[in-house]
């Protein structure tokens, strides 16, 4: 009743709520994606999305209708692999970056390795502009990181969504409009580090740099007790932080990719690299949703 293409494609449309983002995600047409949605719609006899020219959001149905996809693709998949005697072994070096440290990632690696108990996974959690260059050095197999939407890297790459950037800190914390911006970052290669510094350059405002850390727990922990502020992607505001109002007078950082991006050293781990990019695509809002507007 439902075919597996539409529902591929609803997913992507419901994870980046964006028909352009899923159309670039897949490889498609904006066209063809609004049509493998009009046709899943047709067959379930509901709307699966509110959309206007401004915004994309998930009907009560559309909601009932992500659990549904996700299963009936598991079980899919699970029928090609039985039935083409298909099973993936072999080592796998996988990189996250901090920002999924507090996600629900540990799930989804979790139901891979119960997919494929013969793939040897190694998993590496880094900054993302490090696991981008571990991974240009084939030192990794697969990464799951921030990119800026206009990285020239030319590395094979999938959208899993783009969100914009925010100023975050605890509640009722203001900074002082005549004192330098109190920084929380990462250091470098820290992508929304090189944002946040940039971004206070643009406006002309001075700023000092109060808390660095490689760990996100450790950020966390300095914005919690008040320190300072940091800039963090709106989809994965971590609890006991607010967004600071736009009367803080703090300017845009920007946009950032969230993407799965591929190695191309070793041939050996495609396969298992293939597998868990699509289980991640497949379970992209399970990252992001509970955090988003």
């Amino acid at each position: 009743m439902y075919d597996p293409t539409h529902l591929r494609t609803f997913l992507s449309v419901a994870q980046t709520l964006s028909f352009t983002q899923a159309a670039r995600r897949l490889g498609l047409r904006q066209s063809t994606v609004s049509q493998h949605v009009r046709r899943l719609e047709d067959a379930t006899g509901r709307q699966l999305f509110t959309r206007d020219t401004h915004s994309v959001e998930l009907t009560e149905d559309g909601e009932a209708m992500l659990g549904f996809a996700r299963r009936i693709l598991a079980v899919h998949e699970q029928a090609t692999q039985f039935f083409t005697g298909t099973r993936l072994r072999g080592r796998l070096r996988f990189g996250a970056s901090e920002d999924f440290v507090l996600t629900r990632l540990p799930e989804i690696l979790e139901r891979f390795r119960h997919e494929h108990p013969e793939v040897d996974l190694e998993l590496t959690v880094e900054l993302s502009g490090t696991l981008h260059e571990q991974l240009a050095a084939g030192k990794l197999d697969l990464v799951l990181a921030k990119r800026r939407p206009e990285d020239p890297r030319a590395d094979p790459h999938r959208l899993v969504w783009r969100d914009e950037l925010v100023w975050i800190g605890a509640q009722g914390l203001r900074p002082d409009p005549n004192r330098p911006v109190p920084l929380i970052v990462y250091p470098p290669p820290g992508i929304t580090r090189d944002l946040a510094l940039r971004a206070l350059e643009r406006q002309g405002r001075q700023w000092r740099i109060v808390c660095t850390s490689g760990s996100l727990n450790g950020l966390l922990a300095a914005a919690r007790a008040g320190l300072g502020v940091m800039v963090h992607s709106r989809g994965l505001i971590p609890p006991g932080l607010v967004r600071m109002p736009e009367r803080a007078g703090l300017p845009e950082p920007g946009e950032v990719d969230f993407v799965v991006a591929h190695g191309r050293h070793r041939p050996s781990a495609q396969g298992a690299a293939d597998a868990l990019a699509a289980a991640i695509l497949a379970g992209g809002d399970r990252l992001h949703r509970s955090g988003r507007r």
